[in-house]
């Protein structure tokens, strides 16, 4: 006859209210605040508030232009496209724009002011002066022919330019002509200067002489970033980075094949 195993004999558990008296000890509870625990059930307490962004309805506009950033990140960029990633730095971009304000044309108002003080001397039988105007210039066809002409001293694109291909060969024909140049953000911001919505570029020509050495610093800066940097600009490509669910899957996979090719060796 087999000898019999010694079981272990189990105790019993405490009851449910015994557990919960001992586990509490002798904390005493206030009978001026009564426990009130909430329910968020259908039609009961108010449900707390949470990020409710990703069940919104956006507007269309606000989805095409975020699908658009997410496929420029995961798809291939040629070197051409991928260049207008590369703005200004912000502290030279504040003294760009500072330079610009002091050449801005004058509006509607001002010209209708200078033309009729002009009109007043004419009748008056005097002599009117006509005063070059020294003011940035815009509008991609001008731009164009000033940089052709070797008479831009610097030239300005905007980034995000839509269709790009309006900008596209602008700073290849910078670098072939010697002409200064530099990548900006928002052609909103460019257009604020020249008291239009939006501008593709603008283009500096002529200048007081008092701000001579201001535009010099800038030209060193902006050839710093970009026309020294060419040969590295036209052969960087951009895009290429998935998302997070595939740079782990990748990651997962690199992992595997390094343990099966260390324990193989």
């Amino acid at each position: 006859m087999a000898p019999q195993k010694s079981a272990k004999r189990k105790v019993a558990a405490l009851p449910s209210n015994v557990r919960s008296s001992t586990s509490k000890g002798d904390k005493q509870e206030n009978p001026l605040f009564e426990r009130r625990p909430r329910h968020f059930g259908i039609g009961q307490d108010i449900q707390p508030k949470r990020n409710l962004s990703r069940f919104i309805k956006w507007p269309k506009y606000v989805n095409l232009q975020r699908q658009r950033k997410i496929l420029r990140m995961r798809l291939k960029v040629p070197p051409a496209i991928n260049q207008f990633s590369q703005t200004l730095d912000r502290n030279t971009a504040v003294q760009l724009f500072k330079l610009l304000a002091k050449y801005r044309p004058e509006t509607q108002q001002e010209k209708k002011a200078r033309l009729n003080a002009q009109a007043e001397k004419v009748a008056a039988g005097q002599q009117a002066e006509a005063e070059k105007q020294l003011v940035v210039k815009y509008g991609i066809n001008h731009i164009t022919n000033l940089v052709e002409s070797k008479k831009a001293k610097l030239v300005v694109i905007a980034n995000d330019v839509d269709p790009i291909e309006i900008v596209v060969w602008l700073p290849a024909l910078c670098r072939k002509m010697g002409v200064p140049y530099c990548i900006v953000k928002s052609k909103s911001r460019l257009g604020t200067v020249v008291h239009q919505k939006t501008a593709t570029a603008l283009a500096i020509v002529d200048i007081k002489d008092e701000d001579k050495q201001s535009l010099a610093s800038l030209v060193e800066a902006v050839n710093a970033n970009f026309t020294a940097k060419s040969d590295e600009i036209r052969r960087t490509w951009g895009g290429g980075i998935m998302g997070t669910k595939s740079q782990a899957k990748v990651a997962k996979r690199e992992a595997a094949i390094a343990r099966e090719v260390k324990l193989s060796a």
